[in-house]
């Protein structure tokens, strides 16, 4: 069985010397752009052709996070930032734009695809059909529990990587909007406020409700190992290298020893939590006791004291590389040393010549023990065969000269480990030029709905989506509404967690219902409703924000796309596709997708749960909560309306309208007129149609 890979965050060089120094087997780390971690200090491209040369010499691999949504202007800039990484000799790739990736492979087509914890992958058809689309390994959501890793390991030959260790978001990772909507920082791009860790309440039994503890499942290393999972990834580019070299010296204790010793797991504790720890995804035991906010007493508890001891720890380097050594000498020849670390080569030659020995000849020992002073290098003798003719005498001068000579010169050729092909493509030649405006006489309209009320002013919309698993409870409606001429179409649930085979199994008894067309939320609803052969609408959850993602949608056999409300007016507009997409039109926008709930606790249990909770802020702002029994949905306080700058857009082939908390046939009809007759709400928002998200260049 290979072992575990220990997988450490560097947000900038010192963490990169704390990670390798304390063990780790590969670092993942930001550029200046284009970083889900836009605040850490990031590399640049001088910087990051560095680490890669220092990483790789010492055997360790390093992965660039380029896991952002990106922008059609931004595009160029990023496959530069990707071209620069290939030729600084990068392992792979961490992204998350569906789009990007596939530029990628086209413009780097070497380059190992890694998919980002971003990308909301959560079920085996999600890990199926990332493989399908040339990616090599998987990062899973943090959400998980050991069963659903172990099903997903056993069943698709992706490499799957786990996060072990550091913060836990409370929304699933790429479907958060909260700090975008509330501010327009971009959780999708590196740029979150974090306003979960603000004060949210339902009651006076947890302040802080949308506020978890540190993940921390490092006891389990061995058992992710035998499941099958290759990489254990520990977050936390944002935090300091005391942490990074803590955490990454735990894992590499557990994994080669089986426990974490007494010291560490102290430290590790006491250099960043938030009132302790919590393994409840991976066990499968969420709960209150998940939740936790970082007080006083886990700010003071890293004091410089123990912050000085870390460091001490990681201060010199880390043997790790072992090699082989050959010495031919020969009186009257030059000293001859061969060094190989099993894959490079290098051969030396002494400049002086081998002279007779007058007393005490140099034997095999000694020249190990010369040989063996490999000081502040990555290497560690092993094997010496020494082939010694006559009775030589050789200086230590000559045999440390020659050794280090060798050393560097085996360093050197350790530094490159690719010789990857790079095109000069840009975003103008991946997809079609051809002008879109104008091509709609019509926008057409459509709805997504919460329960089976549905308005008969929607008799005439192109589609009508409502839940998949509504349908099954009440076929005869579902069939009253075919035969009555409504155009029905289902929602797949947006969190599959453990519900993969039911979902396949309900898809296959609407569409024996006569139901055509499924609205998907994620990759893995994407492969399954087109395995089942339904016709396939992608929602905004897919987070398609450029004409790449687009393009891959046409690719892949998607219908149309209802593309990012994270997208200004001015971005919408500049859309280049050959594939039909459309706006979130009016809506309360689901801000979160968490699978812990934020209310549960005590006796207010699923059990008793009315389903009609709401969150509470600081300043009194009231959150409902859409929660269909697997995972909850916190939505916006006042409703997503569309402004006009995109409602008379001739870009955009239709509007859908999303009820989730009108809970009357007659105020979803309402609504509808107030919109088609252009009138104003008591509280609505444009969202960031109007604002759009801040620029990488916020810090």
């Amino acid at each position: 069985m290979n072992k575990i890979e220990i997988l450490a965050p560097s947000g900038g060089f010192d963490s990169i010397y704390a990670a390798v120094r304390s063990g780790a087997d590969a670092v993942y780390l930001g550029a200046k752009d284009f970083s889900a971690r836009a605040s850490a200090k990031n590399f640049s491209t001088e910087e990051l052709d560095d680490a890669v040369k220092y990483c790789h010499a010492y055997g360790v691999k390093v992965y660039l996070a380029l896991n952002t949504l990106i922008f059609d202007d931004e595009i160029d800039d990023a496959l530069e930032l990707v071209k620069a990484a290939a030729k600084c000799d990068i392992d792979a790739l961490i992204t998350q734009d569906i789009g990007l990736a596939m530029a990628v492979k086209q413009v780097v087509p070497q380059l190992k695809l890694h998919a980002s914890t971003q990308m909301s992958v959560h079920t085996l058809s999600g890990a199926k059909a990332l493989k399908e689309l040339g990616f090599s390994r998987v990062v899973l959501a943090r959400e998980m529990t050991k069963a659903e890793i172990k099903y997903i390991a056993q069943n698709c030959d992706i490499e799957l990587e786990v996060f072990v260790h550091g913060a836990l978001c409370m929304c699933v990772s790429g479907q958060c909007y909260m700090s975008a909507a509330l501010g327009t920082r971009s959780a999708n791009r590196g740029m979150c406020a974090q306003p979960c860790r603000l004060p949210f309440s339902s009651d006076k039994s947890n302040t802080h409700a949308l506020s978890l503890k540190d993940n921390s499942i490092i006891e389990y290393l061995r058992e992710l190992q035998e499941i099958g999972v290759v990489s254990a990834k520990i977050e936390g580019r944002m935090k300091r290298p005391e942490y990074v070299a803590t955490a990454t010296r735990a894992c590499v204790q557990m994994r080669d020893n089986g426990f974490v010793d007494d010291e560490t797991a102290e430290q590790l504790k006491a250099v960043f939590s938030r009132t302790g720890f919590t393994d409840g995804y991976y066990t499968d035991n969420r709960g209150h006791e998940m939740f936790g906010y970082r007080k006083r007493e886990d700010v003071v508890s890293a004091s410089e004291k123990l912050l000085r001891h870390i460091r001490s720890t990681y201060k010199n380097e880390l043997p790790r590389v072992n090699i082989n050594a050959e010495v031919y000498a020969e009186v009257g020849s030059p000293i001859t040393l061969t060094v190989t670390d099993g894959v490079n080569e290098v051969t030396v030659t002494s400049e002086s010549i081998v002279e007779l020995a007058s007393l005490s000849p140099v034997t095999k020992d000694k020249i190990e023990s010369y040989l063996k002073k490999t000081g502040d290098t990555p290497f560690i003798l092993k094997n010496l065969n020494c082939k010694i003719i006559g009775d030589c005498y050789v200086s230590a001068k000559d045999m440390n000269a020659l050794r280090r000579e060798a050393l560097n010169a085996l360093y050197n050729k350790r530094e490159k480990l690719h010789n990857y092909e790079i095109s000069d493509l840009k975003l103008s030649d991946l997809i079609s030029t051809t002008d879109s405006q104008n091509r709609n006489s019509k926008r057409n309209q459509r709805a997504v709905f919460s329960d089976l009320s549905i308005p008969q002013s929607c008799k005439n919309f192109e589609l009508l989506f409502v839940p998949l698993f509504e349908c099954l409870k009440n076929e005869e409606k579902v069939r009253s509404f075919i035969n009555e001429g409504y155009n029905l179409a289902v929602e797949i649930p947006r969190g599959m967690f453990s519900l993969e085979e039911k979902i396949i199994n309900a898809l296959k008894s609407v569409k024996a219902m006569g139901i055509k067309h499924a609205f998907c939320h994620n990759i893995g609803a994407v492969y399954i409703s087109k395995e089942i052969g339904f016709s396939t609408h992608l929602s905004f959850a897919m987070n398609i924000a450029n004409s790449l993602s687009l393009k891959w949608a046409r690719d892949y056999g998607c219908e149309d796309v209802e593309v990012s409300f994270e997208l200004d007016h001015g971005r919408i507009n500049a859309l280049k596709s050959d594939i039909p997409f459309g706006v979130v039109a009016y809506g309360y926008l689901p801000l979160m997708m968490t699978r812990n709930c934020p209310v549960k606790s005590g006796e207010n249990s699923c059990s008793t749960c009315k389903k009609n909770m709401k969150l509470q802020d600081r300043k009194g702002e009231e959150f409902a909560l859409k929660c269909d029994s697997n995972v909850v949905e916190i939505l916006n306080c006042v409703p997503l309306i569309l402004p006009l700058e995109i409602y008379n857009s001739k870009n955009i082939d239709f509007n859908i309208f999303h009820f989730t908390v009108e809970n009357s046939v007659e105020n979803k009809e309402k609504i509808l007129k107030n919109l088609s007759e252009n009138r104003s709400f008591k509280r609505f928002t444009y969202g960031l149609y109007i604002r759009g998200v801040k620029n990488f260049t916020i810090f």
